[in-house]
């Protein structure tokens, strides 16, 4: 068996031209700690077993793993995620077969926040409208659209955890009143950052910025339903930077045709990416982004940095830290994998 650890970086990094971005910022750490690495030979939606038991390491950016992705992959210690979500991968058959899945929330935590933030400033300044307006014959009629001040405002999050703890660090110093929806926030917590925990229903109704910032799971999927759409103000905007699947997306498309609520901010879709032909895009009361609304050389450097540790602390022979399914911390597989490198 090849004593050289090999780490596979999913093909999705490149872009269209052969270049990444990975080569500059996230490769030197490989090439300092003296790792061999490359990029997976094909582009695929999902990882297969051919390319999965190749491998000590793989650095995932989109791509699935399923049971079948590790079938094979007895040297496989660990996928580590390039970002925080990981509905895309099979986590119990990681732990089955001791792979390691590792997510960067440090990375992620102060981008996607700021992504949040200028969501609820643009959408509130009614941005977009009025560069058309300039853009085109609209001079005369800036008067129109008027924005919506801030302070007093009420910014209710869906989730309060990494991410939304920092939303809400950042948005201090408007003015606003918060709330959140997390049933596994205490109140102690909550109370430290000025917010006020709420029902899910309230929320809906009260919040004049409602922000997904929840994983997608079996508990969140479609969680923002017609229903739950159909409570909130006619002046207020939904905002999704988390996952497409937990909006119904066709209840909020037609909520926002109806200007049944003000406006949204979307940087995820519930298929993605999401068809030119989408009604949604249509609409002119609606931000639309490629679920890249975060994409900035501080969020690349930050998750970059974080997955990359990830991956060299398991090629010492440790564990690393953000392990996602912590029940494999005891797997016999596991520990076998990482003895080939202590």
């Amino acid at each position: 068996m090849d004593k050289k650890f090999s780490i596979g970086v999913t093909r999705d990094f490149l872009k269209p031209d052969g270049t990444s971005d990975f080569d500059t910022i996230g490769a030197p750490s490989f090439d300092n700690a003296g790792l061999h690495w490359e990029y997976l030979p094909t582009l695929t939606s999902t990882l297969t077993a051919a390319q999965a038991r190749n491998y000590d390491a793989l650095l995932v950016l989109g791509a699935g793993v399923t049971t079948e992705t590790l079938a094979g992959a007895d040297r496989l210690a660990i996928i580590a995620r390039f970002g925080v979500g990981y509905d895309k991968v099979d986590l119990d058959a990681c732990t089955e077969n001791g792979v390691l899945l590792t997510i960067a929330p440090d990375g992620v935590r102060r981008p996607v926040a700021t992504s949040i933030i200028t969501f609820v400033l643009a959408l509130s300044h009614q941005l977009l409208i009025k560069d058309r307006l300039t853009r085109g014959d609209g001079w005369a009629h800036k008067q129109d659209y008027m924005g919506m001040g801030l302070v007093g405002r009420t910014l209710g999050l869906v989730g309060m955890g990494n991410i939304g703890a920092e939303v809400f660090r950042l948005a201090q110093p408007f003015g606003m009143r918060h709330t959140a929806f997390d049933p596994y926030v205490s109140p102690a917590d909550a109370a430290a950052l000025n917010v006020e925990l709420v029902g899910l229903d309230t929320l809906m109704q009260t919040a004049d910025f409602v922000c997904v910032c929840c994983p997608l799971n079996d508990r969140t999927r479609g969680l923002i339903d017609e229903r739950r759409i159909g409570l909130m103000k006619p002046t207020a905007y939904l905002i999704n930077t988390a996952r497409g699947p937990i909006v119904n997306q066709a209840a909020l498309t037609d909520a926002l045709r109806h200007r049944r609520i003000q406006g949204a901010g979307l940087d995820v879709f519930e298929k993605e990416p999401i068809d030119a032909a989408d009604p949604l895009l249509e609409l002119d009361n609606v931000i639309v982004t490629p679920h890249s609304i975060c994409w900035t050389d501080e969020c690349f450097q930050r998750i970059s940095q974080s997955a990359c540790d990830s991956i060299a602390r398991v090629a010492a022979g440790q564990l690393p830290s953000w392990i996602v399914n912590s029940a494999v911390v005891d797997s016999p597989k596991l520990h076998e994998k990482l003895k080939r490198w202590q």
